[in-house]
């Protein structure tokens, strides 16, 4: 099974390498860490896809399916298992939705050790920090690795499941600073700036808030908490709604019970989603202030800085449409997955600014 996934992982890695290879313009090396970049966004997207749709358990071990390196493979045992609990999580289709964000994990791993082995043989004419930083991706996509394991076998426990995502904004935000670095600037089109005048602690602070709300956002899905409030902008019709926030914010636990093992209550729930909404408002203020700042700046060094700040104006307008989306309209797949999406993408879209922040400015 592990050769045989291996080679799978080989097969889809090779087809983007095949493709870049033939690509005229920049370096290889840096054509491929663009394509990491593009890669893990669809992963997160996909695995999102995986969760909204009951396919985490599709294959209950790991990391093939009931021993076999596809559902094909499986298709007897997911067979037995579907016709022993037909509402349960095992059918075919949940199989190869989970199998395929296994084979889409597996490789951007292997293309990362091709990014390795790229930045190991420009060791002389690169010097040692694009291979460090290299080995310090791959170290985060094996932890990545581990707690996508732990998903399955720790039964989608809350906590787990949205480490691991937010293990995979980590992860994004570190391809996307790796391939924004000018490792070979004389054949890049990237320069370096000498000015760069967007203030750094502003991007920090937005950084941190928008960390604490994708924190929440995960909670809210992984305890499948959308629906407690299903109104906006009341929650129960309430201005503030009953709360219970040592229930709901007890980390530890199964999914679907509180730390007694008992049921969780609808109110920890409430919860949960109610905090998720209050911080929204912090989030948005603060981002926005950020981007009207980038607004502001009127040096010829920060037209592509305006572009991102009007990318991350677009963003926010998304990530309210979609969030009110997902309550009015009963959490339908497409507004969730937009959701999820536009909190990747804003986690895109303040990495690539802050090539145009410094501590410096104020």
């Amino acid at each position: 099974m592990f050769l045989e996934l291996a080679a799978i992982a080989i097969v889809f890695a090779g087809l983007p390498l095949a493709y870049l290879w033939t690509r005229p313009g920049y370096s290889f090396f840096q054509k491929l860490n663009w394509v990491l970049v593009f890669m893990t966004f669809d992963l997160i997207v996909f695995g999102a896809f995986t969760r909204l749709t009951d396919s985490g358990l599709g294959c209950p071990d790991w990391p093939g399916c009931y021993g076999t390196s596809n559902p094909f493979h499986a298709l007897s045992d997911i067979q037995q298992a579907q016709s022993a609990l037909p509402s349960g999580p095992v059918t075919v289709m949940k199989a190869w939705i989970e199998m395929i964000h296994r084979y889409l994990a597996m490789t951007v791993g292997a293309l990362i050790l091709v990014q390795v082995g790229l930045a190991f043989s420009k060791l002389k004419t690169l010097g040692k920090s694009p291979l460090f930083g290299s080995l310090g991706l791959l170290l985060l996509v094996c932890i990545q690795g581990a707690f996508g394991a732990w998903t399955v076998t720790l039964k989608l426990q809350p906590i787990i499941v949205t480490i691991h995502l937010m293990l995979a904004l980590a992860l994004l935000a570190g391809l996307t600073a790796y391939a924004q670095q000018a490792w070979e600037e004389k054949i890049s089109a990237v320069r370096t700036l000498r000015v760069k005048p967007l203030p750094a602690v502003l991007l920090l602070i937005a950084f941190i808030v928008l960390v604490i709300q994708v924190f929440l956002g995960a909670w809210v899905s992984t305890n499948y908490a959308v629906l407690a409030c299903p109104d906006f902008p009341t929650c129960l019709g309430l201005a503030w709604p009953e709360t219970n926030w040592t229930e709901g914010f007890t980390l530890w636990r199964q999914l679907g019970l509180n730390a007694q093992g008992e049921f969780i209550s609808p109110v920890a729930l409430q919860t949960i989603h109610w905090a998720h909404r209050l911080f929204a408002v912090l989030v948005l203020g603060a981002l926005s202030f950020l981007g009207w700042r980038a607004l502001k700046l009127t040096t010829l060094a920060t037209t592509g800085l305006k572009r991102f700040a009007k990318l991350l104006f677009s963003l926010l307008a998304l990530q309210i449409l979609t969030g009110i989306s997902n309550v009015v309209f009963q959490w339908p797949l497409l507004a969730a997955l937009l959701h999820t999406a536009g909190s990747a993408a804003l986690v895109f879209c303040l990495v690539r600014m802050s090539y145009w922040a410094s501590w410096k400015s104020l």
